[in-house]
């Protein structure tokens, strides 16, 4: 007669769990959403955007500009002067000729200063300029 219990603390020794491919699967899964995740670049600034009824939305901008209400320039998280707004655009279209730049003005910023900066950006050679807005939701 066949003892099962004997049987079946015998082949519980020789039991093991491979857990390699499941450790695989975990970091193809992470490349995967690390891959298909779009980062959303920033100013680096608090803004307060106007608001537009006629804002649309931009599908993606290369440069982003920010113009504070104490009317200073940060361009890639670091405070620029208007002089120096030309040469950042014209590095970052020599890096990719398609780039559009977007411009996210405070609504307490100065127009004059929002102005020279779209002019400066204009004499880089950026074909599409931009202003950012929030939609208007109504009143």
């Amino acid at each position: 007669m066949l003892n099962i219990t004997s049987a079946r603390r015998a082949n519980s020794k020789n039991l093991e769990l491979n857990i390699a491919p499941l450790i695989d699967m975990v970091f193809i899964l992470l490349i995967f959403f690390l891959v298909t995740t779009s980062f959303v670049k920033e100013t680096g600034v608090d803004i307060s955007r106007p608001t537009a009824a006629t804002a649309v939305s931009k599908a993606r901008a290369t440069i982003l500009i920010g113009v504070t209400k104490d009317n200073t320039i940060h361009i890639d998280q670091r405070a620029v002067d208007i002089r120096a707004v030309r040469a950042n655009v014209e590095r970052a279209l020599a890096e990719n000729p398609e780039g559009s730049v977007v411009i996210v003005a405070d609504k307490q910023s100065l127009t004059g200063l929002v102005i020279n900066v779209m002019d400066a950006c204009k004499l880089a050679g950026a074909q599409n300029v931009a202003i950012a807005a929030s939609l208007d939701q109504g009143e």
